[in-house]
């Protein structure tokens, strides 16, 4: 019985994953629509500015960039490109000491990135929030800026006031997402020990992670919430 509800639970769990990885969008469930996901964009229109195998996920939480594209912020960190899920993110790698420069962000008119000190970003819209209680959308102009705050809601700032803000939230938010992420790990803990082939490799990241799950296959066709968790478990005993 134990076993049948854990993979109840894991197909739930994927499920989930498939919605928010975009790839469910247009099903149905129990005679409604899934709901889309307003941060992502198609794998094809994501710019992802940084390399390497795990060029595809955020650095700091692992979360899939694509998925949260429109909240997407890039910079030079001691010199080489990241990329992030979030301002939040962001403010995590500036936060560490490295030095952070060039920082940029998706506008939301083009998809493209811009320099983020040129950006206009609502926020507190109704839309959805990346990594924080509070949403930030940037655009390459005021105009686009008030017009999108007008059928969404939310104040117009200016990149640094928009920094500021978050940073000043950054410890109680890094606290929430910390105790979710543990509760995910555990998670990860049991889909890891169900549905993988285990490993010695240290992973010190998610992103290391789910990138080195994917390339040698170990989890069979893992996607989506269920990837994080493993990639979030392996984090958790590799460092």
């Amino acid at each position: 019985m134990k076993r049948l509800m854990l993979i109840a639970a894991v197909a739930l769990g994927m499920l989930m994953g498939l919605q928010a990885e975009g790839i469910g969008q247009g099903m149905h469930h129990h005679g409604k629509m899934m709901p889309k996901n307003f941060r992502m964009v198609p794998m094809g229109k994501a710019q992802i500015l940084q390399k390497g195998e795990a060029k595809m996920y955020c650095p700091k939480c692992g979360m899939t960039l694509p998925m949260f594209y429109r909240t997407n912020h890039a910079a030079k960190v001691n010199g080489k490109t990241e990329q992030f899920c979030s301002m939040h993110c962001l403010v995590e790698e500036i936060k560490s000491g490295k030095k952070v420069t060039d920082i940029q962000v998706v506008d939301n008119s083009t998809l493209k990135f811009i320099p983020a000190e040129k950006a206009w970003y609502v926020v507190g819209s109704s839309k959805p929030a990346t990594m924080s209680k509070v949403s930030k959308y940037a655009f390459g102009t005021k105009e686009a800026a008030e017009a999108f705050a007008e059928k969404f809601g939310g104040k117009v700032m200016p990149f640094d006031a928009v920094l500021k803000m978050a940073e000043a939230a950054y410890d109680k938010e890094a606290a929430m997402i910390a105790k979710r992420q543990a509760m995910m790990a555990k998670k990860g803990e049991q889909i890891y020990k169900k549905m993988c082939k285990p490993i010695e490799k240290k992973l010190t990241t998610a992103a290391e992670a789910k990138a080195y799950i994917k390339a040698n296959n170990l989890c069979g066709n893992l996607k989506g919430k269920p990837l994080q968790a493993v990639g979030l478990y392996l984090k958790s005993i590799g460092q």
